[in-house]
Formats: structure tokens, C-alpha cells, sequence
């Protein structure tokens, strides 16, 4: 028979020492994988033109993208989860990149670096280019700018940050029913 009102919980049967308890976190397995996923994400560089250069200069001792867990940019594609895309992307070019993204472990991100990744830039009526990365791999952050500054890469990193602060292991986005 179920009680209507509310009890308070028993005392808990082991005691913990007062210097223990300051050390005891409590918190979700997903806040957790997600907290060292954003601390050690490991980029790999796909500098297609200029923005590649802007890209490079991230890495240099002014603006320092190891503060946000990239200490280097992978050469293999299995031991990367984020693609940064900067510069212009030809369709003979599309293939082997859709082909790296394939090939990076999930959770895999994109980061779409300037304008000519987004959106072809002003060689967008061409023939041979991709209007846009997200005609070939699901793209994650955009950043603008003809090249976009370093700083702007930054707060591009900053906001996959977010992003990969709400991922779930249920593979919803936290927040979101």
C-alpha cells in the first residue's frame, strides 16, 4: 500500500567523512563525456585555399587555439572528431572530403571555415565548385569572413563548444524532446 504524503528519506546507513565529502562529485555520465570531449577535441585541417592560412595562424603564440584543447591538427582522419573546412571546395574535390569525413569516429563535427566553404564565395556560379560544404557532409558551425580572421575561427570553436556541451549519448540534443 502506497503512501499519499511525502516522508523524508531514512538517514543514509554509512556515515561519510566531512573531508570526503568535499571531494565527491555527482553528476550525469553525458556531462562528463562531454566536459573532456570539448577539453580534447582533435581538429583535422582541410585548407582548400586562403582561409587555410588563417586557419594556421589559430595555432601561433597571439591567439593560441591549445587553450581550447587542440594542441595539433591530426593527419589521419580516425584519430580526428572535428573537420575544419576553409576555402574552396571544386566537386573533384568533394569526393576524397566526403571521403575523410567518413572516416572520422563519431561523434564527428564540421566546422565550415569562410565564405567560400559555406557558400562558394565569388567563384559560386562556376561549374566546377560546391556551392556550399553542406551539399556534401552535414556542417555544424559556420564561420563567416573573406578570410575570417583567426579570432572569428575561434569563436567558432567556442560555439561548437556549446554544442558539444549539449550532446546527449541517446543521440538528442540535450533540451530538446
Amino acid at each position: 500500500m502506497k503512501s499519499t504524503h511525502l516522508e523524508p528519506f531514512p538517514d543514509p546507513v554509512l556515515e561519510v567523512p566531512n573531508d570526503l565529502k568535499r571531494n565527491i562529485i555527482v553528476s550525469s555520465i553525458d556531462s562528463l563525456l562531454n566536459w573532456a570531449r570539448k577539453s580534447s577535441v582533435f581538429p583535422l585541417q582541410s585548407g582548400l585555399a586562403c582561409c587555410s592560412f588563417e586557419m594556421i595562424g589559430t595555432a601561433m603564440a597571439r591567439f593560441d587555439i591549445s587553450r581550447f584543447g587542440m594542441e595539433a591538427f591530426r593527419a589521419s582522419p580516425r584519430q580526428a572528431d572535428l573537420l575544419i573546412v576553409a576555402g574552396t571546395l571544386t566537386w573533384k574535390m568533394a569526393v576524397p572530403l566526403r571521403r575523410l569525413y567518413d572516416q572520422m569516429s563519431s561523434p564527428k563535427w564540421v566546422i565550415s571555415m569562410g565564405v567560400c566553404a559555406t557558400s562558394g564565395g565569388p567563384y559560386y556560379q562556376s561549374y566546377s565548385v560546391v556551392p556550399g560544404v553542406n551539399h556534401i557532409m552535414p556542417v555544424d558551425v559556420y564561420v563567416p569572413g573573406c578570410p575570417p580572421r583567426p579570432d572569428a575561427l575561434l569563436f567558432g570553436i567556442m560555439q561548437l563548444h556549446d554544442k558539444i556541451r549539449k550532446y546527449s549519448l541517446v543521440g538528442k540534443v540535450a533540451g530538446q524532446e
